[in-house]
């Protein structure tokens, strides 16, 4: 029993495995031409990945955080990638400009939009990847001004119906009222001449 204790207590915590659909071998991950999407890319790589190849899929960016663990890593090969230059590709971008080499990374190019099409993600600067989110910051903007819009009318019609209810029901208020009034002085009137 002992034995197997202290035979446990040598085995790692965590067995490094390969990603599907990726394949493997020590430190190398392979993940060329596995039609891998931003939605399909693997989330984790091993922590002593030396190199990552990520050729010829569609990836359009990469989920943020990604390589943050990879301490160990060397090279991430990155072309024949359709990159769209937009305000996902920021990690790519940050990431590709704190490696020591960039020229190894001139090949990771940006299919769009088109006035960026051709041009090296790590050379972009963080301004011409914002502008790219301003018109989708600019429709959000203008559906939240409109929907504001039909709130504030909707609002306003509920006021002028509350408004045009409590008028009604003023009114109804004083002909009850004077009904009221002119029945207990009629009320009034004949018992008087009920005395007389």
């Amino acid at each position: 029993m002992i034995f197997l204790w202290l035979f446990l207590g040598f085995l790692p915590l965590v067995a490094p495995t390969c990603p599907p659909p990726c394949q493997c071998a020590t430190n190398i991950i392979d993940c060329r031409s596995k039609d891998l999407t931003k939605e399909t890319i693997p989330t984790s790589f091993s922590s002593s990945t030396v190199k990552l190849y990520l050729v010829n899929n569609y990836l359009t960016s990469i989920p943020s955080g990604i390589f943050d663990n990879l301490k160990d890593l060397q090279m991430v090969y990155l072309w024949g990638n359709p990159w769209e230059c937009d305000c996902d590709i920021l990690y790519l971008r940050t990431w590709l400009q704190w490696q020591q080499n960039r020229t190894l990374y001139r090949n990771v190019m940006c299919s769009s939009p088109s006035h960026l099409q051709g041009r090296i993600i790590s050379y972009l600067s963080e301004d011409e990847i914002i502008a790219t989110c301003r018109s989708w910051y600019c429709s959000m903007a203008f559906i939240a001004q409109i929907g504001l819009f039909i709130f504030i009318l909707i609002q306003a019609i509920l006021l002028f119906s509350i408004i045009c209810y409590l008028r009604r029901f003023r009114r109804l208020a004083k002909v009850a009222w004077r009904a009221n009034t002119e029945l207990y002085e009629g009320v009034n009137q004949w018992a008087v001449s009920l005395h007389d």
